[in-house]
């Protein structure tokens, strides 16, 4: 124990502490517009529909945390997930573990390509994964055009899976709300990811690189393995999020989840994630993706159509880089103090 007080001045420097005050004063917002917002069901609803983003967004972080950027996860993501469940319909399988594996393997092989290129060729991440989004969802289209999976031929532990409660709670109106099994995964997501890095020397060279790549060299960290890593673990996020977004709608289209991946690293930004790497935590990521989820889940519910989500999507992409910027500059500025 260091005997150190914190003052609310210190807990408000902290981007966590901001997010859940804000998280806070919508909610009470909302919920004073239209009381049917703190419904057990509806509460429950905005749980199960950050699900997805939540696990995206783990991966997120762990690239722009080392200095890197991805977009090409939903790509990847609905690459795997199809190609898996495609695989399991042809062979007759019914495995949820074995689709898990196989999504996630691919994934990883997606991600460590992503990570070879980038590495190897000392190409710009936002161009490699640019390239490579669009070679992945153009192969999909070259093989499968667009051939919907419906509900009648996706593989039986998968529907369970997405339909099966984790909690059931009787309502006064007769019904229930659910929480369903594809939030296990999930949890253990965001688990592994701050045990990665908050707790291993992995986790603390991927901030070194971030923070420095030239400080990291200089420091005896190899480089290629951290890059490799971490464009891989966003294929394995990837793949996870592949089936259990399969699972969530119960069908899959090869066109699936594209075009949202500037709303999942809004999230991550939001978070406290910098975009030149370096800073960032699960926690703040959380909060980020519940943000994001609520707003997307409320504006109906303050008398605004669904419409707007974008417009305002686009608001959080704009103060996320803006804080991120005015941060950077006071940093600047005070080492520039002290040198």
């Amino acid at each position: 124990m260091n005997g150190r007080r914190y003052t609310i001045g210190d807990l408000m420097k902290r981007q966590e502490s901001v997010l859940f005050l804000i998280l806070f004063a919508y909610c009470s917002f909302v919920s004073i517009v239209n009381p049917t917002f703190l419904a057990l069901d509806n509460i429950f609803d905005i749980v199960k529909s950050s699900a997805g983003m939540m696990v995206l967004a783990m991966g997120v972080l762990v690239v722009l945390v080392s200095g890197g950027i991805d977009v090409s996860f939903t790509a990847m993501a609905i690459f795997s997930g199809y190609i898996t469940i495609r695989i399991m319909i042809a062979f007759g399988i019914d495995s949820l573990f074995l689709a898990f594996l196989a999504s996630a393997f691919i994934g990883l092989f997606l991600g460590f390509l992503n990570g070879i290129i980038i590495h190897k060729f000392r190409l710009r991440p936002l161009i490699v994964t640019l390239g490579t989004q669009n070679i992945f969802i153009g192969a999909l289209s070259v093989l499968f055009g667009t051939k919907f999976i419906p509900v009648g031929q996706m593989p039986k532990s998968i529907v369970r899976f997405g339909t099966n409660s984790l909690l059931s709670i009787p309502l006064s109106s007769g019904g229930t709300a659910n929480l369903t099994l594809f939030l296990v995964p999930v949890a253990l997501v965001v688990l592994v990811t701050w045990f990665i890095l908050n707790r291993t020397m992995l986790g603390k060279s991927v901030y070194a690189l971030g923070s420095s790549p030239v400080a990291a060299q200089r420091a005896g960290l190899n480089i290629a393995s951290i890059r490799y890593f971490v464009y891989s673990y966003m294929g394995v996020l990837a793949g996870i999020m592949g089936i259990i977004y399969a699972a969530e709608v119960r069908s899959l289209n090869p066109i699936s989840l594209v075009g949202e991946e500037l709303t999942i690293i809004a999230a991550t930004v939001l978070g406290g994630a910098k975009l030149t790497g370096g800073r960032g935590t699960v926690l703040g990521t959380f909060f980020g993706v519940l943000i994001i989820s609520v707003l997307n889940t409320t504006l109906i519910l303050i008398g605004l159509s669904s419409s707007w989500n974008n417009f305002f999507v686009g608001i959080i992409i704009l103060l996320s880089v803006g804080i991120t910027a005015f941060r950077n500059k006071k940093e600047s500025e005070k080492n520039l103090i002290f040198l």
